[in-house]
């Protein structure tokens, strides 16, 4: 079967629809029919049938009642409001993309407070493409992958430059001519933004169509992730498109959860087969228990309807039965990251004595990872250095930056800062290094081989594009900073008052002079003073 052929009958159905201008019974009717034509060709055999949907009044049912659950419980949030009040296509398109690519890999409520900023920013493609790399980046600085917002920004300018600030209006145009819109997002806007009758397949949605149809062999397997945008394309809703996929991975995020879902409040749990393999379990349990033969119950309850397909679990043993409904879906094992130690050093500086602390940037090429991104000075560890070694590395990369020799005496070792990226675990050795009061033109850049500088205050770095990894390493070193202070205070504080102790001390066994050294008798002590002429 070609890829995806009922999806291409149903946006058919939606495409006619938008041309007729109305929603009629007769459209409605035409698109049942369709999916009606093609489930006997999906549906071969009863192992498929089983990790599918039988018939349309099935369909019809799982459709209504998540729809149903979905307007009752929806969580309100900035991009659905947008998709539904603004009327503009382009304007609605926009904000959906923006949330859908924020969202990726990235949770809701982190995502909110970025998305309304960059909406407040730039409410528009036209404004959105007017904006640098360099503001973009800066308004992304710790939302993470930041390749994200680069490709959301190429994407804008490419729709005002190329097609006049019209957007693409279908999945498989979105796709093919918008740079980061894969099949799941431009899937999305074209059902929320322009009622494309298409489904959806992220994360969430895998969790609840492998929950729903008990599909258990890895879900990111080729077989299994086309089976799963499927199932997605058949359980779409005709007239709420848009809707009825937001209402899938709502049910995801906030029912249907990776750990400890809340099977009682499902609204589809009647269709769910994970859960009648649960029920079945729990009561076969029950009747073992009853005849004292707890011994013979099988760890995998029976599925009569599939005997074992490539959508199944791999094997028996597979069934965890402390799990339940969590035995799907199944993942491979993920590729560790590797491992990568980075030296790195806070260089400060003040222009006076009396100006604010400074600290010395570069920025990182502008392509790989965190691509055009500030960071502190840094090098790469690819073989085992010693300390002394490590402090040669980092004072030569000064020298290289700087274009002046850089002293030893305030290079000091800090500790190490440990983040975690997508695929690779960091460690980074931190180093710090004060040149004191300067003049500003005194530090200049070095050989035109060197990547652009600048020099910030501690707000001006908080506003600009640095990962969150950098602020890790601000933190270190402004932890050890204000610990060094606290430190040279004390030691102040000991050094006066042990002056003061020996001064005191020298006072108390020291007799007046005028006195000759000598103790005063009784007669002394209270004859009067007698006062020198003037």
């Amino acid at each position: 079967m070609s890829k995806m052929r009922t999806t291409v009958i149903l946006r058919k159905a939606s495409l006619k629809r938008n041309k007729n201008g109305n929603s009629s019974s007769q459209s409605k009717k035409l698109c049942q029919e369709q999916i009606k034509e093609e489930l006997p060709r999906i549906l071969t055999g009863k192992e498929a049938a089983y990790h599918s949907f039988k018939d349309l009044t099935e369909i019809h049912s799982f459709r209504a009642n998540l729809l149903s659950w979905y307007d009752k419980s929806k969580r309100e949030l900035p991009w659905r409001s947008m998709a539904v009040t603004e009327s503009d296509l382009n304007k609605r398109a926009y904000a959906v993309w923006v949330s859908e690519i924020m969202l990726q890999q990235t949770q809701v409520a982190t995502v909110i407070n970025y998305y309304n900023k960059w909406m407040q920013r730039w409410p528009t493609l036209q404004d959105l493409a007017k904006a640098t790399v360099e503001q973009v980046n800066e308004m992304w600085s710790g939302l993470g992958y930041y390749s994200r917002g680069r490709r959301l920004h190429e994407g804008a300018q490419k729709v005002i430059a190329e097609f006049k600030g019209e957007m693409p209006k279908s999945a498989e145009e979105l796709q093919k001519l918008l740079p980061g819109v894969g099949r799941y997002t431009a899937s999305a806007i074209a059902s929320i933004a322009f009622g494309q009758v298409t489904g959806i397949v992220d994360g969430n949605a895998v969790r609840v169509l492998c929950r729903v149809r008990a599909i258990g062999a890895d879900s990111t397997s080729p077989t299994v992730f086309e089976a799963l945008w499927m199932l997605a394309n058949i359980l779409v809703e005709p007239f709420r498109p848009g809707d009825f996929n937001q209402a899938i991975m709502e049910l995801g995020a906030t029912v249907c959860t990776p750990k400890a879902p809340l099977c009682s409040e499902c609204p589809v749990q009647a269709h769910c087969r994970a859960y009648q393999q649960v029920t079945k379990e729990q009561e076969s349990v029950s009747k073992m228990l009853l005849s004292n033969t707890l011994s013979k119950i099988s760890s995998t309850p029976d599925i009569e309807e599939c005997e074992h397909c490539s959508l199944c679990l791999p094997d028996k043993e597979s069934w965890i039965s402390s799990l339940g409904v969590m035995n799907f879906p199944r993942k491979a094992a993920k590729k560790p990251p590797r491992t990568e130690r980075t030296l790195i050093c806070v260089v400060t500086r003040k222009r006076n004595a009396s100006d604010a602390e400074e600290y010395f940037l570069v920025q990182r090429p502008h392509v790989g990872l965190l691509a055009g991104m500030w960071e502190f000075p840094s090098i790469l560890l690819e073989v085992e250095m010693t300390e002394k070694e490590q402090k040669c590395a980092v004072l030569d990369r000064l020298t290289e930056l700087l274009g002046s020799s850089v002293a030893e005496k305030n290079l000091q070792y800090l500790g190490e800062v440990v983040h975690i990226f997508s695929h690779i675990h960091q460690t980074y050795l931190v180093y710090s290094n004060s040149l004191g009061s300067a003049p500003i033109d005194t530090v200049k850049l070095g050989e035109t081989k060197c990547p652009p500088f600048r020099w910030v205050t501690k707000s001006e770095f908080q506003q600009s594009a640095v990962s969150t990894a950098m602020k890790k390493v601000l933190r270190l070193s402004s932890h050890s900073s204000m610990v060094e202070k606290l430190l040279d205070k004390d030691d102040k504080r000991v050094r006066g008052s042990e002056k003061n102790r020996k001064e005191q001390k020298g006072r108390k066994h020291k007799a007046p002079a005028e006195h000759g050294g000598r103790q005063l008798s009784m007669d002394s002590f209270f004859r009067p003073t007698v006062k020198e002429p003037l």
